[in-house]
């Protein structure tokens, strides 16, 4: 799936707009940018071998033991730290979701399985892997649901992807509590949040005998210089906040009303910033291909995940004009067939 992501733009020509990560374009990096520009100079040395430093300020956030805490270069390192740490186990996946939870669990030996709803976890599952909100359909779980499922199921090890919390108004598991759960993992972005996944910065909290288990495993130096240091400004100055929330909420609704109307196109109920939309005439691959050839716009392409058909795509949400951009392509593109090309590809 190494190729399968979005934000693939190093594949295409001149794009005005990218739809095809999940990170806003117009977050304010302001202030981190000026403080990395000062520690610049700080790439010439090594840098801690373990982030403990940055860990500590993330428990002091928190209110919890910085045994509780481990930094990852993105939470992608995290899944496949903790995949790496149960090797051999069976795991259950709650699709369709982000890829890297199978395929992490595919490269250590798991025993895989597909659900679709979590009441269909099998009787000898022993981890479960979830986004919440999921990726890529920006829904989110019930909060009591989940807490019900880690009481009774206590055999079970839940490892819980919160990446995109920040972005939804939905109740998700409080982070300061779930570290006393023994069955409990979550994973944490910093890259999403503040729009900078050329850095990969995310985190993982959870009791101190689980993240000790899962350090003991990592790879020395694998978070950054740049990374440690973007983090402990962002963490020292409270997280800010880098956007409106209230705002991105709203546009993201008009974007998803706009594109509704149309009745090529069948849109999701989200609750994050970005969506997951049906086309009814063309594949997701050859409306990708036409919006980043013809009108500079790129989307992805969410075929590849796990319990979608060939027809779905994902969004996020960017400013009004890059939206409009959008919605004025897709309406052009729905009131025209697919080509004869399109058609046989």
């Amino acid at each position: 799936m190494i190729k399968g992501h979005g934000d693939d733009l190093y594949c295409h020509g001149s794009i005005r707009a990218n739809f095809s990560s999940n990170v806003y374009s117009a977050t304010d990096r302001g202030g981190l940018l000026a403080h990395l520009r000062d520690v610049l100079d700080g790439i010439g040395s090594y840098p801690e071998p373990e982030p403990y430093s940055l860990e500590r300020d993330l428990s002091r956030l928190y209110g919890f033991d910085a045994a509780c805490v481990s930094v990852t270069n993105g939470a992608t390192e995290a899944i496949y730290l903790i995949a790496q740490a149960f090797a051999g186990s069976a795991s259950a996946v709650l699709c369709p979701t982000f890829s890297e939870y199978a395929d992490a669990c595919h490269l250590h030996g798991h025993r895989v399985c597909s659900i679709m709803q979590p009441e269909d976890l099998p009787a000898d599952a022993r981890m479960l892997w979830l986004c919440n909100p999921n990726n890529p359909t920006g829904r989110a779980w019930d909060a009591d649901m989940l807490h019900r499922m880690i009481c009774e199921h206590r055999e079970v090890l839940f490892v819980i992807d919160q990446s995109y919390a920040y972005f939804s108004a939905a109740e998700v598991l409080d982070i300061a509590s779930m570290v006393s759960q023994p069955n409990v993992i979550l994973l944490h972005s910093l890259t999403k949040r503040f729009a900078i996944p050329g850095l990969r910065l995310g985190y993982l909290t959870a009791t101190p005998s689980l993240v000790s288990k899962l350090r003991a495993h990592r790879m020395p130096w694998s978070v950054n210089a740049l990374a440690i240091a973007a983090g402990s400004y962002l963490v020292q100055a409270g997280i800010p906040a880098s956007i409106s929330l209230e705002a991105l909420h709203a546009e993201t609704e008009r974007l998803r009303v706009a594109i509704a109307s149309m009745d090529e196109y069948e849109v999701e109920r989200t609750d994050t910033h970005f969506m997951l939309i049906r086309s009814r005439k063309r594949r997701a691959t050859d409306l990708k291909q036409i919006l980043a050839e013809q009108y500079g716009l790129l989307i992805r392409d969410a075929s590849n995940f796990e319990g979608l058909d060939a027809h779905y795509f994902r969004i996020a949400t960017q400013t009004p004009q890059e939206n409009d951009w959008l919605i004025e392509a897709l309406r052009e593109l729905a009131h025209s067939e697919p080509t004869a090309q399109e058609s046989q590809s």
